[in-house]
């Protein structure tokens, strides 16, 4: 769909000086003020949402894998798995690489907004306290899924979105990926923080088990949330490209990603125990090969859209190359 115009701009012919009437752009000095300040405002609401995210995660003791080299150990080995899930998600990418720099600044803003969902999620969880089963699944559905899949999508709207190395619809399956990447690693250690609070710390390989083996469970968990924001990313993405459809398409998108995220978090219980029962493997197995189940359907779906977007990549290249090589053709003796 191409831009609509006002009536007076697609009858006037070219000629016709359309400034400040039904077009606009910068001309003189009121123009680039007002630019200017545009601009100003943009990048200070970016700033202030930004400094927030920081001051909260100070104030909930997110800093302590920084400052705590045995928690930010553990951290780094629970982010492992959802690392890996990430980078392949790039390495799927056929159109070009993403840039290092628009990467780590998404990671980093994942670390960030996810602080907003951490106190909306605790300040929102005793409306549902008192429901049994019925409230843990309205929390998870109404408020754990939407808004951690929300603040995900922040990250990358904030800086990589408006960026124009953003140049595909899988780009944004890649950044999404990285901001759930920067989400589960901060999450990782918030929760490693509180369950060693006032607890003996093992040393070597003794560590992964400590807390409750804490650091195996956050390291299973990770991988989700790379697969959840890369289905919101993905759609963000599309919404990129397609600006009259822009906001059905990010809500479609977050959509996906919290129904996806909710219904992990109401049926992992539930999962591990039928495995257990069926299996009669341990709590930690049962888990382990739940979440294998769970996340391995829809990260195949995922990578099955990736690799949709791929093929018709490499395909309209393809026919592109072959076009051009048509008209390179050397001409034969009889035409030269």
């Amino acid at each position: 769909m191409s831009r609509r115009r006002d009536p007076v701009e697609e009858r006037a012919g070219d000629d016709v000086d359309l400034y400040d009437i039904a077009t606009w752009e910068r001309r003189g000095l009121l123009d680039g003020v007002a630019s200017g300040i545009y601009r100003v405002l943009v990048a200070s609401t970016r700033i202030f949402v930004v400094g927030v995210a920081l001051l909260i995660l100070v104030g909930i003791g997110g800093l302590s894998a920084l400052t705590d080299p045995q928690i930010g150990v553990l951290t780094a080995l629970s982010a492992l798995p959802a690392l890996g899930l990430a980078v392949y998600v790039r390495r799927s990418d056929a159109t070009d690489g993403e840039p290092l720099s628009l990467l780590v600044a998404t990671f980093l803003l994942g670390v960030l907004t996810a602080n907003f969902a951490a106190v909306l999620n605790t300040y929102t969880q005793g409306v549902f306290a008192g429901l049994g089963f019925l409230g843990n699944a309205l929390f998870f559905f109404v408020v754990v899924g939407p808004v951690e899949e929300t603040v995900k999508l922040l990250a990358v709207r904030l800086y990589a979105y408006g960026d124009d190395r953003f140049q595909a619809v899988v780009d944004g399956a890649v950044y999404g990926a990285v901001a759930g990447l920067g989400f589960a690693t901060i999450e990782n250690a918030l929760y490693i923080t509180q369950n060693l609070d006032g607890a003996t710390m093992a040393s070597g390989l003794g560590l992964i088990g400590a807390g409750n083996n804490i650091t195996a469970i956050r390291a299973l968990a990770g991988p989700g949330h790379v697969i959840y924001s890369a289905f919101a990313g993905y759609y963000l993405g599309l919404a990129k490209f397609n600006r009259e459809n822009r906001g059905p398409i990010i809500v479609k998108g977050l959509l996906v990603a919290a129904l996806i995220h909710a219904t992990y978090n109401t049926t992992v219980g539930i999962g591990s125990g039928l495995v257990g029962l069926a299996t009669g493997l341990g709590q930690l197995p049962s888990f382990f090969v739940w979440v294998l189940i769970y996340d391995g359907v829809f990260g195949l779906i995922l990578f099955r859209k990736i690799r949709r977007y791929s093929h018709t990549y490499r395909q309209v290249h393809e026919d592109e190359t072959a076009e051009e090589s048509a008209f390179d053709v050397e001409p034969t003796e009889f035409e030269s």
